[in-house]
């Protein structure tokens, strides 16, 4: 496949899981059945019944609200704040430091952003991992993060987009948007965004990978 860095591009937008960090989405059901004694069906339709995850996602409950919803919601008092955030962070799996090295090079190229769905308690872990890999953490990595709690919007909505482009002044033809989820690409996409899914088995160095090396061009020995 042809990489995406087409001339014109000036910004790059990233999302998170699945982009920069793998996610495994079932993680935290499959620990919060194991530690209520449900099923993994169980839980997942008690999360859907109180769109827990979204209420948290766009900030409309804050850490210690989301936590004692869980608590209620799977019938245990007695949990410790850190068991509730170790199983609601099983969903991150390890991170490939070669992507991150990636976006790193880009720094001077293209001004550099985050745009996730996601969670105060999942940064704050994804920031130890990075730093425990030597790595800085994602509000030096990128020029500006944008994270769903801390804006109360969400993806797919057409307002978290054009709330990046504004507040960032960015043009929408000069971005590149990656994402993992075809309803987010499509959302970006109708805004004008060059939005570009990021389909497994391929990863951010695929797309992102440097082509300004011309294999005509005859190498000196």
């Amino acid at each position: 496949m042809a990489g995406v860095l087409k001339s014109g591009i000036k910004n790059i937008i990233f999302d998170l899981g699945d982009v920069i960090i793998p996610i495994d989405l079932r993680g935290p059901i499959r620990n919060f059945a194991v530690l209520s004694g449900l099923s993994e069906d169980e839980v997942e339709s008690l999360w859907r019944e109180h769109g827990l995850t979204l209420q948290y996602e766009t900030g409309l409950i804050d850490d210690a609200g989301f936590r004692q919803h869980v608590r209620q919601l799977l019938k245990n008092d007695t949990w410790a704040d850190e068991v509730i955030d170790t199983a609601w962070n099983t969903v991150l799996l390890d991170l490939p430091i070669e992507r991150v090295q990636r976006i790193r090079e880009l720094h001077g190229q293209y001004r550099l952003f985050l745009l996730s769905n996601t969670s105060a308690i999942h940064i704050a872990k994804v920031n130890k991992i990075f730093a425990e890999l030597g790595q800085p953490v994602l509000e030096d990595l990128f020029e500006r993060v944008y994270y769903s709690y801390e804006v109360k919007l969400a993806k797919p909505s057409p307002e978290i987009y054009q709330y990046v482009l504004n507040t960032s002044g960015l043009k929408a033809e000069e971005t590149l948007f990656l994402d993992d989820n075809p309803h987010n690409i499509r959302a970006a996409a109708e805004l004008g965004i060059q939005a570009v899914q990021v389909q497994p088995p391929l990863t951010i160095l695929d797309y992102l990978r440097d082509e300004s090396t011309n294999e005509d061009v005859p190498h000196s020995s």
